[in-house]
């Protein structure tokens, strides 16, 4: 199970080495998200439209270590942009994946730019 984990690593936007073309901006719905995978990796990706803002992370619970953040709700926690696991309701910050129960190591997250019509993850490797 850690070893899943392992390989999730936040990316800083200064240390992005590749720029992955995720999808189209229309294969995402407005003010959800979905998975999209990179190598090993499924990354969450999220529209956040009420925001106008594009956000990503690990698409893994660390809570149950299932695959399902990309299902959950998004919304904010006093103006912090945040996703709720839909299993358990863990939530993290999708800004720097800090668990907002306080009681799970933070998740991975990554930055995201919108060319055009084109959705891209930044990535170390």
């Amino acid at each position: 199970m850690e070893q899943i984990l392992e390989q999730y690593t936040t990316t800083k936007l200064e240390d992005v080495k590749i720029w992955f073309k995720a999808a189209s901006i229309k294969d995402f719905p407005k003010d959800g998200g979905a998975c999209v995978k990179y190598k090993n990796k499924q990354i969450a990706v999220f529209n956040f439209a009420r925001l106008n803002k594009w956000y990503a992370c690990q698409n893994v619970c660390p809570h149950k270590i299932e695959m399902v953040l990309s299902r959950g709700m998004i919304g904010d926690d006093k103006g912090m942009p945040k996703v709720a696991c839909p299993l358990h309701k863990k939530t993290f910050s999708l800004e720097n994946g800090e668990n907002l129960n306080g009681d799970l190591e933070a998740i991975a997250t990554y930055p995201v730019k919108i060319e055009g019509e084109n959705v891209y993850i930044g990535f170390l490797e």
